[in-house]
């Protein structure tokens, strides 16, 4: 039998997620909303928001925009301000 190959580390876990976690979750606070309402907007449950603030479920590309959106955020600008402050 053959070397299992290496597993790579998931972007879950790694410092430049971490960062855009936080960005969501001031985004959120900004916003004045609470996880439940975030939530609803979404169409999702409590539990959706919680777990990704949490850092433990990552979000898509659509989800990321959806969340911006239902904060009353720009998606671009969010991105921007990701990318200029991620090493």
């Amino acid at each position: 039998m053959g070397a299992r190959p290496k597993r790579r580390p998931s972007s879950l876990f790694s410092p430049g997620y971490d960062d855009l976690v936080k960005q969501l979750l001031a985004m959120r606070e900004a916003a004045d909303i609470t996880q439940e309402e975030l939530a609803s907007r979404l169409g999702r449950h409590r539990s959706f928001v919680w777990k990704t603030e949490g850092g433990q479920r990552r979000l898509d590309l659509i989800e990321f925009v959806a969340w911006c959106r239902a904060c009353g955020t720009d998606p671009i600008a969010v991105l921007r301000r990701f990318l200029n402050s991620s090493p």
